[in-house]
């Protein structure tokens, strides 16, 4: 199983989310990414935002962790939310990086509306509208697009 971190960064009632196209449906992540062989999760969100967004950021508490278990998939994924803010820069999408088409605030009270990988925006947006502490959610129910 390989890890994958991800972060919310929520200002003015909106996260910050990447969109991707995959056939005939938009489908919405938290930025974050694959950790490289000797990076800790942290280390790998201050690469990977700064890489594909140009932002510097500030790593606060995780807020849920869920495991995506996919037949069709070579590796299963445990994918870890933590909660951070920008601290330099503006989000600008640098394609050379990423295959997403845009990056997006979203309102937190749309997130479960959304069709997201990993599939946590149900209760990411219980989590930040109730202030709740960390929550592990285990399997996650997620559709493959």
């Amino acid at each position: 199983m390989k890890v994958r971190p991800s972060v919310a960064i929520i200002e003015n009632e909106k996260v910050l989310l990447m969109r991707y196209r995959y056939g005939d449906t938009d489908v919405f992540n938290l930025p974050g990414g694959n950790v490289d062989a000797g990076e800790t999760l942290t280390d790998t969100l201050i690469r990977e935002l700064q890489e594909e967004l140009g932002i510097q950021i500030a790593i606060g508490e995780m807020l849920v962790a869920g495991e995506v278990i996919l037949p069709q998939q070579k590796t299963d994924v445990l994918h870890c939310v933590f909660k951070a803010s920008i601290i330099e820069g503006t989000p600008i999408l640098n394609a050379k990086e990423t295959s997403a088409l845009e990056v997006l605030w979203q309102p937190i009270t749309s997130l479960n509306q959304l069709a997201m990988y990993p599939n946590v925006g149900d209760d990411l947006q219980v989590i930040l509208v109730e202030n709740k502490g960390f929550e592990y959610l285990g399997r996650l129910d997620q559709v493959w697009y």
